[in-house]
């Protein structure tokens, strides 16, 4: 429970020009499988640390984890 809330209070300010309800779905996605997630922001930072783009990287991430992805939205 205080989990989610830390979770959800870091990804708020991170989101906030993002609509409340995709940031509850976005949430959502993260409760549902938070080792990858952790995993994937660890891939971020790492690929930030060497001075890549932002949008770069979460696109080639996004590609990498592609069927992961697609996994986890699917068990709605």
């Amino acid at each position: 429970m205080f989990k989610r809330f830390l979770i959800k209070q870091a990804m708020k300010s991170q989101l906030k020009d993002v609509p409340a309800a995709e940031q509850e779905a976005l949430l959502d996605l993260v409760e549902r499988n938070p080792v990858f997630f952790e995993t994937l922001a660890k891939e971020l930072q790492e690929s930030l640390a060497s001075g890549k783009d932002q949008q770069a990287i979460m696109t080639e991430l996004m590609s990498k984890h592609r069927d992961e992805l697609v996994k986890i939205m699917q068990k709605q």
